[in-house]
């Protein structure tokens, strides 16, 4: 059963809620629907699908048809305005880009749909903040100093809502979080493409339960260290 519209309030409360966006790259249909079913398992109920998979359109919808009342779906890798017109038709309830791309936010607009742009620099950041981004992709963060990264660009940006990718794993999802990340993004890490490949579900579930309670416990520990 399908989704109910969400408003864009909704949706950046419940990718805040979870703190987490799975970003899922497979081989087809199927793979995407198994993915999603491993993620939804371990217990996280928001995926991203990447633009870079074949027939990403179809899999946004038959996912939607399959999951949609309980897995919020984003469409990843939108760099056009064809391409987020065609994932929002399909079912996507947000957008991704790896960088800031002006007529997707302007399909997204028009839609009352969410688009988190992609950004690095902290001019890149502003000029997203500038065109009306509530959330903001940190892309490819990890290749640049990770948390260290991320807590430098927040000095500048302390009201910034970012969500770090690229690189971002269990062994440093703490970090990103301790570092002020809005939520953070996961893709091979968490959706291991041979698990996926050979059918080992429980793999992606259990990489996918570990990030929940590290993002839990980080948040809970930030929580403790501002009360004091």
């Amino acid at each position: 059963m399908p989704t109910l519209t969400m408003s864009i309030e909704d949706v950046i409360r419940r990718i805040g809620e979870v703190g987490i966006v799975p970003v899922v790259r497979a081989a087809s249909v199927a793979e995407a629907n198994h993915a999603v079913e491993a993620i939804l398992a371990g217990g996280i109920p928001v995926v991203e699908i990447t633009m870079t998979i074949p027939n990403a359109v179809s899999v946004i919808r038959e996912v939607a048809k399959q999951h949609g009342d309980k897995v919020l779906i984003g469409a990843g890798t939108v760099t056009n305005a064809e391409q987020a017109e065609a994932c929002l038709r399909a079912g996507a309830e947000f957008l991704v880009s790896p960088g800031l791309s002006l007529p997707v936010l302007s399909v997204a607009r028009a839609s009352e749909k969410l688009a988190i742009p992609g950004a690095l620099t902290p001019t890149e950041l502003m000029n997203a903040e500038e065109h009306g981004a509530k959330l903001v992709k940190i892309f490819p963060c990890g290749n640049v100093g990770g948390p260290k990264y991320l807590k430098s660009l927040k000095a500048p940006f302390p009201n910034a809502s970012l969500i770090p990718t690229g690189g971002v794993s269990a062994g440093n999802a703490a970090d990103f979080i301790a570092a002020g990340a809005f939520a953070i993004g996961s893709g091979a890490d968490l959706v291991d493409p041979i698990a996926l490949r050979e059918g080992n579900l429980e793999k992606i579930s259990a990489v996918a339960r570990e990030l929940v309670s590290i993002v839990a416990a980080a948040r809970a520990t930030l929580i403790e260290k501002k009360s004091k």
